[in-house]
């Protein structure tokens, strides 16, 4: 009886032992994520800045107008 007492202790050591280590761990996964998710808002600060300046480029370029560039074709001359 006072075996099985003590493998129950050394179970419960044993469970102590683990929930403070994984106490531990997540709270290292928190601020891990925590700064994962700074840097994501970062980057997606930084992307949107860089599509702005793209379309604030693409307005600045001439549209490019297919039709005019184009000459008559003889079938339409036919006609």
């Amino acid at each position: 009886m006072i075996s099985e007492f003590q493998e129950l202790s050394d179970k419960i050591d044993q469970l102590a032992e683990m929930t403070i280590a994984l106490r531990r761990e997540n709270a290292q996964l928190r601020q891990a994520n925590a700064a994962l998710v700074a840097d994501n808002i970062g980057y997606q600060r930084r992307l949107s800045e860089a599509a702005g300046r793209i379309e604030a480029l693409l307005a600045k370029v001439p549209a490019l107008d297919g039709d005019a560039d184009e000459e008559p074709s003889d079938n339409e001359d036919a006609r």
